[in-house]
C-alpha cells in the first residue's frame, strides 16, 4: 500500500500544473517558430522561383526536425524526469501507449525514412494509387499532397513504405509532359512533326534546355485505325504543368486545322 501512494505522489508531482503549462506554452512557442519560418520560406520562393523546390525540402526538414526535437527537449527540461519515476511508471506506461500510439510511431518512423531515403520530395509531381498531384509537405504522421483539381490529400506515411509510388520530377524543377494528338492514318507525318515541333518550342513554358521529341504510333481506336502522336517536352516549373498541356493542345489542332491535316472522327455506332 505504502508503494502505490509513493508511485501516486510521483506521478502527481510530475504532472503539476505550472509544469504542463510551462511545456504547452514551450511547445506552443516552436509551433509558430516553425510558423513563421515557413511564411518565410514562401516569400523566398515567390523571390527566387528557380531555387523554390530547394528552399521548400529545407524548410520541411527543419519543420520536422523542429517538432521531434523540441517536443523531447521541452519534455525533459520541463518535467526532468527521475529514474524512480521511469522506473515506476515505465512497465504500464510503456504497453498502454505503445498500444494507443503505434501507428502514430509507425508513422513518425516512415516519415523519417521517406526524408532521408528520399522516393520523393517535397514539390514532387507523385502518382499514388488513383491520386496525382504535387507534394505540399512531409509531416510528422502524413503526406500532404495537392491534386491538379485542388484538392488536399492526406496519406499517412507508412503507407508510402507498402505501396507503389512513382514521381514524375524526382526533385528536379522541370519534369516531362506528355501531349497526345490522333491523326487520320492518311496524313504527311513528316509534315505533322514539323509543325508540332514549333508548337511547342515556340510554348512560353517549354523548358528547351532539354530535348523535344515527338512519336508516332498506329492505334485501333473502334474498330478503325488512327495515328496517335504523342508530343513530349519539359516543363519550365511543374507548376505549369497544366499550362503547357493546354496551350500545346489548343496551338497545335489550330495549325493542324489551318495546314488541312484530318482528324479522325470515329463512328461509335453498332
Amino acid at each position: 500500500m505504502e508503494t502505490k501512494n509513493e508511485v501516486s505522489l510521483l506521478i502527481f508531482d510530475f504532472f503539476k500544473l505550472d509544469k504542463v503549462v510551462l511545456f504547452i506554452f514551450l511547445f506552443a512557442c516552436i509551433y509558430f517558430v516553425v510558423k513563421i519560418v515557413s511564411l518565410w520560406s514562401e516569400r523566398l520562393q515567390f523571390k527566387f522561383a528557380g531555387k523554390r523546390l530547394v528552399i521548400l525540402q529545407i524548410t520541411t526538414v527543419f519543420s520536422f526536425v523542429s517538432y521531434l526535437l523540441g517536443f523531447l527537449g521541452s519534455f525533459y527540461y520541463v518535467f526532468q524526469p527521475s529514474r524512480e519515476l521511469l522506473v515506476a511508471v515505465g512497465g504500464s506506461a510503456a504497453v498502454a501507449f505503445g498500444f494507443a500510439l503505434k501507428d502514430l510511431v509507425g508513422s513518425m518512423i516512415a516519415g523519417f525514412i521517406l526524408l532521408f531515403d528520399r522516393p520523393f520530395q517535397v514539390g514532387d509531381r507523385v502518382s499514388f494509387g488513383d491520386v496525382y498531384g504535387e507534394i505540399k509537405n512531409i509531416g510528422l504522421r502524413s503526406v500532404r499532397l495537392v491534386t491538379l483539381d485542388d484538392n488536399l490529400v492526406t496519406i499517412p506515411n507508412s503507407k508510402f513504405l507498402t505501396d507503389v509510388v512513382s514521381s514524375g520530377n524526382s526533385g528536379a524543377l522541370d519534369m516531362m509532359v506528355v501531349v497526345s494528338f490522333h491523326l487520320s492514318i492518311f496524313q504527311d507525318l513528316e509534315k505533322v512533326k514539323k509543325l508540332l515541333h514549333e508548337v511547342v518550342i515556340t510554348s512560353r513554358f517549354v523548358f528547351l534546355e532539354k530535348p523535344v521529341s515527338i512519336t508516332f504510333e498506329e492505334t485501333p481506336v473502334c474498330n478503325n485505325f488512327v495515328i496517335k502522336a504523342s508530343v513530349k517536352a519539359y516543363v519550365l516549373d511543374v507548376k505549369y504543368e497544366k499550362a503547357l498541356m493546354s496551350d500545346v493542345t489548343a496551338r497545335g489542332s489550330k495549325i493542324l486545322l489551318d495546314n488541312g491535316i484530318t482528324r479522325p472522327i470515329v463512328n461509335t455506332s453498332v
